[in-house]
């Protein structure tokens, strides 16, 4: 749906290219994947390699949810590198194990497992962690010969990987020209580290997709996302969608599925054309 700030001219345009790169990516390419570890300054992360048989490509590093890196990101990993990119998939979690840590997050009881996720996610949430990852994952990317290093790479995050996202902008911000947000958690707080102060940092062009329980529970983030990064960012909430929508293997809650096909195929459209546009 179209921003109230957003003229009907520029959205209607929005909105063709957003189609134009879904039609674009029904023709997939073949592609290569390996499991690849890559030397950062806390240890050595297990992590996808996914790319096009043939060529080079602009660089994709993808961030994912709570659960890390397992097979449905994997999934997520191929079709983008299918669309022409060579894209990077890490274990954020590996200072505390290699991935899976979970094959799936099908069966993931919130109500009693949730504490599973807090040493995960404070390992990469600790001061600098994410950012020196950040830096280490891009120079992976910039010495393969399948990534075409006169392009800018872009970066997409779901859940707890929104924040990671835009601390990649902020710390790479020379290469890295687009971010995107899938249900980001935490990108606006009232702690001096909140991820959106970052904004006067970043180069790239940003797109946030915001849940509906999450804008319904903190409604002003929309707001202070708009006006931390103005007209580099398209800011949209996703009003028949909740926290997790794009993933696939989310969990039930309240015995109906997160996952929603139709909105995850609309981001997707919306992470194309940003690629497209951005990584030129």
């Amino acid at each position: 749906m179209p921003q109230p700030d957003l003229p009907r001219r520029d959205f209607m345009t929005a909105s063709v290219a957003g189609l134009a790169a879904v039609a674009a990516s029904s023709a997939a390419l073949p592609v290569v994947e390996t499991t690849v570890h890559i030397t950062t300054p806390d240890g050595h992360c297990d992590a996808a390699f996914v790319h096009p048989s043939a060529g080079a490509h602009p660089g994709v590093l993808i961030w994912p949810d709570a659960f890390g890196l397992r097979p449905s990101l994997r999934e997520i990993g191929r079709r983008v590198a299918a669309a022409g990119y060579s894209v990077l998939v890490p274990n954020p979690f590996y200072r505390v194990a290699q991935a899976p840590i979970f094959e799936s997050a099908a069966n993931f009881d919130f109500n009693t497992d949730r504490a599973k996720l807090a040493p995960l996610m404070n390992s990469i949430n600790a001061p600098g962690a994410a950012e020196k990852d950040a830096v280490a994952f891009i120079a992976f990317l910039d010495s393969q010969p399948q990534v075409d290093k006169s392009k800018k790479i872009g970066t997409q995050g779901y859940c707890m990987g929104g924040p990671l996202v835009v601390k990649t902008c902020a710390a790479v911000a020379d290469r890295v020209g687009a971010g995107a947000s899938f249900h980001g958690g935490g990108l606006v707080t009232d702690q001096p580290s909140s991820p959106h102060l970052l904004a006067p940092k970043i180069n790239a062009r940003m797109y946030f997709g915001i849940a509906a329980n999450d804008d319904a529970r903190q409604p002003d983030a929309k707001d202070k996302l708009r006006e931390a990064f103005g007209a580099r960012a398209e800011i949209e909430v996703y009003a028949e969608s909740l926290h997790g929508w794009c993933i696939p293997d989310m969990p039930l809650q309240n015995g109906k599925p997160i996952y929603n096909h139709a909105d995850a195929e609309r981001a997707w459209g919306k992470l194309m054309s940003l690629y497209q546009s951005a990584l030129a």
